[in-house]
């Protein structure tokens, strides 16, 4: 099966309850994973590893295995949050008439979908590539309750999401060189855009980002998701000419860096 063959198969719903065609795919996925690790020069995995059991996270290496393991962290962090806030009750079944918890529901299962899909793509949890999950806490020592309180959640769920999106484009010119697994991480991008709307939509806001605006009832910790979003010149053109500096701005997503998203997770890893 090849990576476009299997990206259908993962992305197709009346899958999600197919274990036995799912656990195939993630066999061949793993199979690209193990070849890169073989042919590849060690990539300092000890290094994240430590830190991770350590306190925090540290940025991975500029390579394809490296981008692999940044994406899982991430998806790591996004999986956890979704499946603590199902289990405590903080989404009401009644808001929107059980819309918000049917969304959230669907997103949680997609999280799950994407860490074993990454674990898969490293060559499963006994390779060397693999990293293994941190610790979080969501509530920044107390600061924060957003399983005890629907609209904190919503927030962290949009900057987690709004992190997502850009955090997977940044890390396009690491994967440039490895076209199956760029081919996947485009996948998984453009279905965290797809969570990154909806949740917007869900709080009221437009389902994309304007300027570097993070929108109303965001806490300022938020502000480095949006940092560098309200960029209007692109490819030499000034979109904000014709349109104005917010559409301009709309109309293109900015990538983050990786320490930049490192920053960020690092607020949630204990």
């Amino acid at each position: 099966m090849n990576i476009l063959k299997f990206i259908e198969t993962f992305t197709d719903d009346s899958l999600m309850r197919s274990t036995g065609s799912r656990r195939d795919s993630f066999s061949q996925f793993g199979n690209i994973g193990k070849t890169l690790a073989y042919a590849s020069i060690p990539f300092g995995l000890s290094t994240i590893a430590n830190k991770v059991l350590a306190k925090d996270i540290t940025p991975t290496p500029a390579t394809p295995i490296g981008a692999l393991q940044f994406a899982l962290t991430l998806e790591y962090l996004e999986n956890e949050f979704y499946a603590k806030a199902l289990d405590s009750g903080v989404i009401p079944a009644s808001e929107n008439n059980g819309r918000d918890l049917k969304v959230f529901q669907q997103i949680a299962a997609h999280e799950a979908d994407h860490v074993s899909f990454l674990i898969a793509g490293l060559g499963g949890t006994m390779s060397a590539n693999f990293v293994p999950k941190p610790t979080f806490d969501f509530t920044v020592g107390g600061a924060f309750d957003p399983f005890g309180d629907y609209p904190t959640f919503l927030a962290l769920a949009q900057a987690f999401e709004d992190t997502g999106v850009r955090a997977y484009k940044g890390q396009a010119a690491n994967l440039i060189t490895t076209p199956d697994l760029l081919t996947a991480a485009l996948q998984i991008h453009s279905v965290e855009a797809r969570h990154a709307s909806e949740v917007r939509r869900l709080r009221g806001l437009k389902g994309w980002i304007s300027n570097a605006e993070r929108g109303a009832g965001m806490p300022e910790a938020t502000q480095a998701v949006y940092a560098g979003e309200g960029v209007t010149i692109q490819a030499g053109y000034n979109t904000a000419t014709l349109f104005g500096a917010a559409a301009g701005s709309e109309a293109y997503d900015e990538p983050l860096g990786t320490q930049q998203v490192v920053d960020i997770a690092n607020l949630f890893i204990v």
